[in-house]
């Protein structure tokens, strides 16, 4: 029996465990336990309030084995670099990125733990590439498999976009704009209200970042400011807080309206055209001087994602991007193809079979 320990530091890194822990259930040789973070969020803006026991109770009404031990396990299965990864022990570490975005972060972490090795599964070759430029391809095992998280877009059947307009009470015969901004850096500090502008010729939905509600990392003002703006206007929809997974709602909308987050470059997977709002920060770099993000958002998706570098842009990026051109969709599919491999909702079984060799399964 091979045991398996799925970390869980935050619960919207579910989305990202959630498909190879379905497939390996499947194989009577895993038995498969969930270790969950802390995931804080800030009281009174002082106090860090631990949300584990609510997402430990929820998990277990679902039926998943939970545990605090770190220790005593054949393989541990992370969304982010572990904390503390000497806690593990003598372990194998297969990395599943939250976000498949172009963050840095991801990447730095892995390599900044030097004496602990990583078999790090990527979405396709444009990440390896960017490794490969930074002389880091041997800090860590990788796999060019595609990543599970983007699995469920192209399983026949488990998103119903007909059920979630009607749960939402959006107009039937109108397209569809999800807002979805990264908490820091953010556009919300630009758009602000104005994105109602979009109604009522569109369906606006906003789906915050979580650390945008917890206040911890992105003050509380970022949700509150959406939820009196929801309250002012009937026909917005505003994700609730609990609903961490975008999925649904990235599967949904016709176009997307987003800055630094990852969501960018999941929605171009879905093989839609989305809208990258450029920051005005420029050269954003870690502590250590390395870039915050490894492309240029005004080289991003360029030619095929309409960017906006003012809140006056938006109307027209978004008719932009619900109408593209014929040289804006062959871009896009440029792009598709070289940011991602093997978008057929089966990354998790070559995970997994990967994972069998590791394990000498």
């Amino acid at each position: 029996m091979i045991k398996v320990l799925f970390d869980l530091k935050k619960e919207y890194y579910f989305n990202s465990l959630y498909p190879l822990y379905r497939e390996l259930a499947k194989d009577p040789n895993y038995d498969l336990w969930i270790n969950i973070g802390k995931d804080q969020k800030r009281f009174l803006g002082i106090f860090l309030i631990s949300e584990k026991s609510r997402i430990a109770a929820r998990l277990e009404q679902e039926g998943y084995k939970l545990t605090d031990d770190t220790s005593g396990f054949d393989l541990v299965v992370c969304g982010d670099a572990l904390k503390n990864p000497e806690k593990y022990g003598d372990v194998v570490r297969v990395h599943l990125d939250h976000g498949v975005g172009i963050k840095t972060l991801r990447i730095r972490n892995i390599v900044r733990q030097q004496d602990f090795r990583y078999n790090v599964f990527l979405e396709g070759q444009y990440w390896f590439d960017y490794i490969k430029s930074l002389n880091w391809e041997d800090k860590a095992d990788f796999h060019i498999t595609g990543i599970p998280k983007l699995d469920p877009f192209f399983w026949n059947g488990f998103y119903d976009n007909a059920a979630l307009k009607k749960q939402m009470h959006l107009h039937p015969e109108k397209k569809t704009v999800l807002f979805a901004p990264s908490y820091r850096p953010s556009c919300i500090t630009y758009i602000k209200e104005r994105v109602v502008e979009l109604i009522p010729k569109y369906n606006l939905i906003i789906k915050l970042h979580p650390y945008s509600w917890a206040g911890k990392y992105a003050p509380h003002s970022q949700h509150r400011f959406y939820e009196k703006l929801a309250a002012k206007h009937d026909e917005l929809f505003l994700i609730p807080k609990d609903d961490y997974d975008i999925y649904p709602y990235l599967n949904l909308a016709d176009t997307l309206i987003s800055d630094t987050s990852s969501v960018i470059n999941e929605f171009l997977v879905l093989g839609k055209h989305g809208i990258i709002y450029v920051l005005p920060n420029d050269n954003l770099t870690h502590s250590d001087g390395m870039p915050i993000l490894s492309i240029d958002p005004k080289e991003w998706l360029v030619g095929a994602f309409p960017h906006m570098h003012k809140p006056d842009d938006l109307f027209n990026a978004v008719e932009q991007a619900l109408n593209p051109t014929d040289e804006m969709k062959a871009k896009l599919e440029e792009y598709r193809n070289y940011f991602f491999t093997g978008l057929d909702g089966k990354a998790s079984v070559r995970v997994k079979e990967k994972i069998d060799e590791l394990m000498g399964h």
